[in-house]
């Protein structure tokens, strides 16, 4: 559960970013993908929604993925007390590593190591 502070700017809804018709093709297919597994939900007309801005990536291999952009939303998060370790100090720390694991949980989280 992110911190955030409670009055903050409800500015941050865009709209989603489509560079090419087969994109909206992609995007349905990956909001029907996440309604059907819970991890979204669809939202009514009435509903206050401050936060939506989904951006799908393409590789060049056609496969494409949706992702969402929070940078504005980043600026009203309060910082956890205990932050992650940086990054470049995990990576010096590999060599020694018996196991290295990548994990995408219903994409939610996708980590590559």
């Amino acid at each position: 559960m992110l911190n955030v502070e409670k009055h903050y700017l409800p500015l941050l809804r865009r709209p989603a970013y489509l560079d090419r018709p087969r994109a909206r093709e992609d995007f349905e297919v990956n909001i029907k993908e996440l309604m059907d597994f819970g991890v979204l939900r669809k939202v009514g007309h009435n509903e206050q929604v401050d936060v939506t801005t989904p951006i799908i990536i393409t590789w060049k291999n056609g496969k494409s993925m949706m992702v969402g952009e929070f940078r504005a939303f980043n600026t009203y998060t309060i910082p956890d007390r205990y932050q992650i370790p940086r990054i470049h100090e995990k990576l010096t720390q590999l060599p020694q590593a018996k196991l290295t694991t990548a994990m995408d949980s219903l994409k939610v989280f996708h980590q590559n190591v």
